[in-house]
């Protein structure tokens, strides 16, 4: 127990999610890499696979929560260096299902969309938290420039990664008390594109679509069919043909599940969901655990937002306050919607299940958003870890507090 308290510091709570989550997520993918496993020499190797980027994750929280939060804001350096390797993958980067997204590095394959986001995190944070330097205008478009030439970036080959990343940023300048008639105005200009985009793509002619990248196709076959209900025949028939394949079978298995569920590795769809292990794992954890078993993972990403809250609200700076708000919406909200494409109540978007779907970079820096929460948990918030002394205030956040406080007392003698 004491080798325990001494190796995970930092906020109890968030260790509790994270152990869950991981745990979770071996059973399941185990359970669902099943043909996968049958198409290698040992059967092992895929849920090794996965254990071992889970393993190195952890290792990689454990060591980031033991940085102090000073020492993250060096990560901004991943800002302008994820720019690079998302232009390069663009020109260099290897094809995989249609999509150009992987950068290989000495032979590693390595998505630079993943390591974008914690760099626009940090970015983002930095800005907000830099008063002195900036106005509130200008760090306003400073901001706008960044995310905006990085989602553009991703935006060609990642359709949903870009609009999770424009969303996350939206909302962390909405905490970072930006003014409402900026991001009106933003929110305004956003939404008439979209509505432009997806006009466009679903007015034009399928013949028309063969002469565009294939990305638009896949984006607009995915809009038709989330939209259409010509695959239902009559009450009791259904259609299912390639088009709409993956949502047809999770559908089955979240029937199959029930209540309690079949149990881990009695699952049938898992032999047929092409991605069964990834972005349809939480349809497979219902089938296998049924309701009970979709709810608590499912509130084990609210708790997880519900306690990245309270950490917030115990920080006594803004940069830490800000990053982890950034990394526990990024986290959630990526969740909520993979959830939501499982139970087919958004568009197939291929964003993974954070910490659960079985994958390499992703796993990785999951784990990375798990250890800045943590060290700001233990080193800021001052949350699970008695030992350690509080970080100074800062002098701005200082005068802001006392100011809070005279405010509220005199509200109190009134």
């Amino acid at each position: 127990m004491d080798l325990a308290n001494k190796l995970f510091k930092g906020d109890r709570v968030i260790w509790i999610i994270y152990m869950f989550l991981c745990l979770i997520s071996v059973v399941e993918v185990f359970s669902a890499t099943s043909m996968l496993a049958y198409k290698h020499a040992n059967h092992w190797s895929p849920i090794m696979r996965h254990t071992m980027f889970l393993l190195a994750g952890t290792v990689v929280a454990l060591i980031i929560h033991n940085l102090p939060v000073k020492y993250l804001k060096a990560g901004v350096v991943f800002f302008p260096i994820s720019i690079v390797m998302l232009a390069l993958t663009l020109v260099l980067g290897a094809e995989v299902n249609d999509t150009q997204r992987w950068l290989s590095i000495a032979g590693v394959p390595f998505q630079p969309s993943e390591l974008a986001k914690l760099g626009c995190l940090i970015f983002i944070s930095l800005t907000l938290s830099s008063l002195k330097k900036y106005s509130e205008k200008q760090m306003f478009r400073i901001i706008v420039v960044g995310v905006v030439a990085t989602c553009a970036l991703i935006f060609t080959e990642n359709l949903s990664t870009a609009a999770l990343l424009f969303t996350v940023s939206y909302l962390m300048m909405f905490i970072g008390d930006i003014s409402f008639k900026r991001l009106i105005s933003l929110a305004g200009v956003i939404g008439i594109l979209i509505a432009l985009f997806f006009s466009i793509l679903y007015f034009t002619p399928a013949s028309a679509m063969d002469k565009m990248p294939k990305r638009l196709g896949t984006w607009q076959n995915r809009i038709t069919n989330f939209s259409s209900e010509e695959n239902v025949l009559d009450i009791n028939t259904y259609r299912i043909n390639d088009e709409n394949y993956q949502v047809s079978h999770a559908k089955i298995a979240i029937a199959r599940g029930g209540v309690f569920g079949k149990m881990p590795g009695h699952g049938q769809q898992r032999d047929f969901l092409p991605q069964a292990y990834s972005d349809f794992i939480y349809a497979i954890v219902i089938e296998e655990m049924g309701l009970v078993g979709g709810l608590f993972v499912l509130l084990l990403y609210i708790m997880l937002l519900f306690r990245v809250g309270v950490i917030a609200r115990k920080c006594n700076s803004l940069f830490p306050k800000y990053l982890i708000l950034g990394c526990g919406l990024l986290l959630v909200i990526q969740a909520l919607i993979n959830i939501a494409v499982a139970v087919s109540l958004f568009p197939v978007t291929g964003q993974p299940l954070p910490l659960m779907s079985r994958g390499g970079t992703s796993t990785v820096l999951t784990c990375v958003y798990f250890g800045i929460i943590l060290s700001i948990s233990r080193f800021t918030a001052h949350m699970g870890d008695e030992d350690q002394p509080v970080e100074p205030v800062e002098p701005l956040v200082a005068d802001e507090l006392i100011n809070n406080n005279l405010n509220e007392s005199t509200y109190a003698i009134e």
